[in-house]
């Protein structure tokens, strides 16, 4: 076993090269994103009715955001402040560096999406493939954006600061805001769609996104709040954080040589520019929509891989003295494989193509029971193959290049986010089209052409959270590793031994947090998509003429009473991540906030995949029935693949993906606090 510590030393690759090539694919990727944008936005927007339905979507996503803003901006100033009392200006300053970034890329990410949901439902009335192409253009544009700022962030801090441990205080800040955008968002879109279907779908029979339903805008406006601007902020803080676990780790291990330091930046920038190229070659040809956006994502890793190679091996720009260049590309070349089998595996669990989502719409036809016992078998059987990979991604990575294998091969997942963020943004904007398409009285042959992309939507939702819960659990296992060297930098060499009752303790509480932060979030979802069926009930009863539509329903109230729920319910549950780990750091000792990481790592993982996707399984299970399989819409099957649907809801876009960011934020409060438990 080579002696990993030794210094590995860059032959012709500078400081200066790196943080410059950086910054060009950081900017590249950002110019392409709004040149992507422009196509967009020069699409027709359909008539005046389609524009004043996007645009009731557009002023309530306005109104959220801004008491969002309102209440994160109170909680990141106290944060910042007392960043900067304890731990310096620098620290605060990176703090708000990583919060802009991260509100700037969800922002505008959301932003695109509302523009684009109209003029995909108007592109839609020329058949499938133009519709196709501009939600995928739409998707890409926060796809760029998120991995572009993502980039530009963490390149342009370091060259001004040169100080590695400020780049936490940039993490700290883009997780704050990621938690924030997953729990508000997910409480958002959740109690309103959930509440939508159960009183339209279940007790009034209407279709989905009818126009009659009074909370169907809140409904579409959800799948911005959630299901692009939340995952925007979720993704582009995974990223940022898994560069800055790598970064930090190369700087404990090599004793702070600045190219090691910076060899993730060149990782990331390589793999930007490949995604530019390899977003080029989605084209819907034939009739595999998911088969096109792959097309795209094997050319990237492909031409990813052969950079790399030339680069480490072939060239060689870098020589890796204790640690042979090959064995840097295989670690590499572990996190783009563990990449594409969690996708394989995300795909099986959650397309209709396969078993697992036909059989919880089989079990739909003997009742409302069978189907969630289904959908919960379905969900917690998903589990396995990806914790498999991940294992074995772990392994292969560590017999490659030791703890820093395992770091090159999470940065090597998190290069890919562009083009995995391009194929996942593209599905809330075809669910908006579809919705649009629908309280516009549009052609039945719109829906035909829209309702194919929403239910891939669906998959490669769950695919990116899947990619994103799968990089969080390396990246932060590459944190808790920090921590432990963070320890013995300060002189106190930390063993976790199972024999200590601290370290058991921690354990313990560590692996309830997952608990209790997705308990908290699924009661909000209740809570809130409770008042929203009573208010969707008490239309129906006072209003007249709604269902014969002569009465128009007021859509305000419903977007008032989610916005609300999910103002004041997403406080505590971001608490969470921060308070827990202060409080047994103090109290029990490092050693116990260290089994603390652990606990949280493991069994957040696997509930977060579980959550996502039984609920992906479960949507898609009523997709199918909704076909015409099983009795089609309307038939007693329909009606309990419903409301399986409404218990997948909070589990895939609301508690699962929200206990990705907290994961992270826990790790990042304890490297940030372990100065002062010695």
């Amino acid at each position: 076993m080579p002696n990993w510590k030794k210094i590995v030393s860059f032959d012709t690759l500078t400081l200066m090269n790196i943080l410059l090539f950086s910054l060009i694919s950081s900017l590249a990727a950002i110019a392409y994103g709004l040149f992507l944008m422009r196509q967009v936005l020069k699409k027709p927007a359909g008539d005046e009715k389609m524009r004043s339905i996007a645009r009731a979507i557009e002023e309530g996503a306005r109104a959220y955001l801004k008491r969002e803003f309102s209440v994160v901006l109170v909680v990141g100033i106290i944060v910042g402040l007392v960043l900067w009392k304890y731990l310096g200006g620098l620290m605060a300053l990176g703090f708000a560096a990583g919060a802009v970034a991260s509100t700037l890329a969800g922002y505008i990410g959301m932003f695109v999406a509302m523009k684009s949901n109209v003029r995909v439902a108007e592109a839609a009335k020329k058949g499938i493939k133009s519709a196709f192409d501009l939600s995928f253009k739409g998707g890409s544009v926060t796809g760029f954006l998120v991995a572009g700022l993502a980039l530009f962030s963490l390149t342009v801090f370091y060259w001004f600061t040169q100080d590695i441990k400020s780049l936490i205080g940039l993490g700290l800040g883009a997780s704050l805001i990621s938690v924030f955008a997953r729990v508000g968002g997910g409480i958002f879109t959740k109690a309103a769609d959930v509440g939508a279907d159960l009183v339209g779908k279940v007790e009034a029979g209407i279709p989905e996104d009818d126009p009659r339903n009074p909370a169907v805008i809140a409904d579409n406006l959800g799948d911005n709040v959630g299901d692009t601007k939340g995952m925007a902020a979720d993704v582009f803080e995974t990223y940022a954080i898994s560069a800055i676990a790598v970064m930090l780790l190369g700087s404990l291990l090599f004793s702070g040589a600045e190219q090691i330091i910076l060899f993730p930046l060149l990782i990331g920038g390589v793999a930007l520019l490949a995604s530019i190229v390899g977003s080029w070659f989605v084209r819907l040809t034939g009739t595999s929509i998911l088969g096109a956006m792959y097309k795209g994502l094997a050319a990237t890793i492909i031409l990813s891989v052969a950079i790399f190679y030339w680069l480490i091996v072939r060239s060689p720009v870098t020589t890796f003295v204790t640690i042979p260049s090959l064995n840097i590309f295989y670690s590499l070349l572990v996190g783009m494989a563990v990449t594409a089998l969690i996708f394989w595996i995300t795909d099986y669990y959650t397309s209709k193509k396969f078993s697992p989502v036909k059989d919880i719409a089989k079990a739909s036809t003997t009742g409302h029971g069978t189907n969630i016992i289904t959908g919960l078998a379905v969900a917690m059987e998903s589990t396995g193959w990806p914790i498999v990979v991940i294992v074995g991604g772990i392994l292969s990575a560590f017999y490659f290049g030791g703890i820093y294998g395992i770091a090159l091969a999470t940065m090597s997942m998190l290069s890919l986010t562009a083009i995995v963020v391009s194929i996942d943004a593209f599905g809330p904007i075809t669910d908006n089209a579809g919705g649009i398409a629908e309280m516009a009285g549009l052609p039945a042959e719109v829906r035909a052409a829209t309702d194919p992309l929403d239910a891939v939507g669906n998959t490669t939702k769950a695919v990116t959270k899947g990619y994103a819960i799968a990089s969080a659990g390396l990246a932060a296992l590459i944190l808790f590793s920090s921590y432990t060297q963070e320890l013995a930098e300060l002189g106190h060499h930390v063993l976790f031994d199972l024999s200590n009752v601290k370290v058991l303790v921690g354990l313990f509480l560590g692996g309830m947090m997952p608990y209790l932060f997705g308990a908290r979030t699924m009661k909000s979802v209740g809570r809130a998509a409770g008042a929203v069926v009573d208010e969707v009930r008490r239309q129906f009863r006072e209003i007249p003429g709604i269902m014969d539509g002569t009465g128009r329903p007021d859509y305000g109230a419903a977007v008032d009473i989610v916005t609300k729920a999910a103002i004041k319910e997403m406080i505590i549950p971001a608490l969470i991540p921060i308070v827990f780990p202060i409080a047994v750091g103090f109290i029990l000792g490092p050693q116990a906030l260290g089994g603390l990481l652990v606990g949280v790592i493991v069994t957040g993982i696997f509930m977060a995949i579980s959550m996502t996707s039984g609920g992906a399984a479960w949507d898609n299970a009523k997709k199918y029935i909704e076909e015409g399989n099983y009795g089609g819409k309307g038939s007693e099957a329909h009606k309990a693949a419903v409301t399986g649907d409404t218990v997948g809801d909070p589990y895939k876009d609301t508690a699962g993906p929200a206990i990705n960011p907290m994961i992270k934020v826990t790790n990042i409060v304890a490297l940030l606090i372990a100065r002062f438990l010695i």
